[in-house]
């Protein structure tokens, strides 16, 4: 069975790439192994997706060639 992780305690950070603008960020959640837990920057109490870490290599790796 799947659990979804507790991230009542994570601690957020924003994209390296943010431009400081509240209107455009997402926060990445590290020490969740094999997981990476993402959510709106603008609504920090709200829900958070939970990518695999695979998953999440290759959405980075398409979007730094421009392929999406």
């Amino acid at each position: 069975m799947k659990r979804t992780p507790d991230l009542s305690t994570a601690t957020w950070r924003k994209s390296s790439f943010s431009d400081g603008g509240i209107n455009n960020c997402i926060e990445v959640a590290d020490g969740y192994p094999g997981l990476v837990p993402v959510r709106d920057s603008k609504v920090p109490s709200g829900p958070a997706l939970v990518i695999a870490a695979p998953a999440w290599t290759a959405f980075i790796d398409d979007v730094r060639k421009g392929t999406l």
